[in-house]
């Protein structure tokens, strides 16, 4: 199974060893902990996951993943998983931690065409975390379908369709102020496998209907 390795933030790059410990004890304990857990975690074995550069503006501190689910050298989805913390917490937030989304795939054209599409894909995340009885609040995004049409020298490619969910949550803080951050790292993981197509992953998940895996996917 995939295990999530890296740094705290990209802060301390360039830094000595000095200079990276003393970026290290001023990261907030609750913080250190919620990415701890984000390392800790297994995960499906067509997961590839690993720690990427974190945005810089959007909260005092931030985590970020990437992840694609993968069969044989096929990529069939990918995403970036961003943990926020603002220790002051943020209004818009209605807490101190925010997590934020993008999952990408390919589509079959018949399943692009179909108009309940973005609400279904919608329905997936939530029901992703409430699928691990998951406490959280504040839900925004947007999904997105693109479809792509090749002309002149590209004129022999075959049409080609991609969903997209963007979207941002706040994660119910537990004992010490800390989210189970490892559960919302396999709810949504849940929903990058669905997305992708694949089979529920237990007979707990039985009832979960995913997207039929696409032609084509990418190439990994």
């Amino acid at each position: 199974m995939a295990a999530v390795q890296g740094r705290l933030s990209e802060d301390a790059d360039g830094m000595d060893s000095r200079e990276g410990n003393a970026a290290a004890d001023a990261v907030p304990l609750p913080f250190r902990t919620a990415v701890d857990a984000l390392r800790a975690a297994r995960l499906r074995p067509e997961i590839e996951i690993d720690p990427t550069r974190a945005p810089k503006r959007l909260a005092p501190h931030a985590y970020a993943l990437e992840a694609a689910v993968v069969e044989g050298d096929e990529d069939l989805a990918d995403g970036r998983l961003v943990l926020l913390h603002d220790p002051a917490g943020h209004d818009a937030w209605q807490g101190t931690f925010r997590l934020v989304t993008l999952v990408r795939a390919e589509l079959e054209p018949e399943m692009a065409a179909d108009p309940l599409l973005p609400e279904v894909c919608w329905s997936w995340l939530t029901g992703a975390l409430q699928g691990r009885g998951l406490s959280y609040g504040e839900p925004s995004g947007t999904v997105t379908r693109a479809s792509s049409h090749y002309f002149g020298g590209l004129g022999t490619r075959q049409p080609a369709s991609q969903i997209e969910i963007r979207a941002s949550w706040t994660p119910r803080e537990g004992m010490g102020g800390v989210p189970d951050t490892a559960a919302h790292l396999a709810a949504w993981c849940d929903l990058l496998c669905q997305v992708a197509g694949l089979p529920p992953a237990g007979p707990a998940d039985a009832s979960v209907v995913s997207l039929p895996q696409r032609r084509g996917p990418q190439t990994h």
